[in-house]
């Protein structure tokens, strides 16, 4: 790598290189943030940490509604999810469609219904 040290008073200020070793050197760190978050992600899993499956993962992030999504990903009917979380399959409907906010403890009494953590489907 060819290097040029720009001094300051005496004292390296500046390292000019070539652009191709500054894309090499981007490139290579980028690598390494793809590695240190893979050994972090595997940590995750061996401590216990639960995976979120694609098949809801993606629905979610395109916008649909964290509640029907997991509801039919755990194969639960509206009818099974309402009577578990002890809600009505009306307001397990204007849940679903965003039409009415969910109180804290509705979101807790899903989660459990889901056998979840709430922090998993919110």
């Amino acid at each position: 790598m060819n290097v040029q040290v720009i001094e300051k008073e005496g004292k390296p200020e500046w390292a000019v290189i070539p652009y191709t070793d500054y894309l090499s050197l981007v490139e290579n760190a980028e690598m390494l943030q793809d590695l240190q978050d893979y050994d972090a992600a595997k940590l995750a899993l061996l401590q216990g940490e639960p995976l979120v499956p694609a098949e809801v993962t993606f629905p979610i992030l395109d916008g649909e509604s964290p509640i029907k999504v997991w509801r039919e990903y755990l194969q639960m009917s509206p009818a099974q999810l309402a009577q578990a979380a002890g809600i009505s399959q009306a307001e397990l409907s204007r849940l679903e469609v965003k039409t009415q906010e969910a109180t804290d403890d509705i979101l807790i009494a899903i989660a459990k219904a889901f056998q979840l953590p709430i922090e998993e489907f919110i």
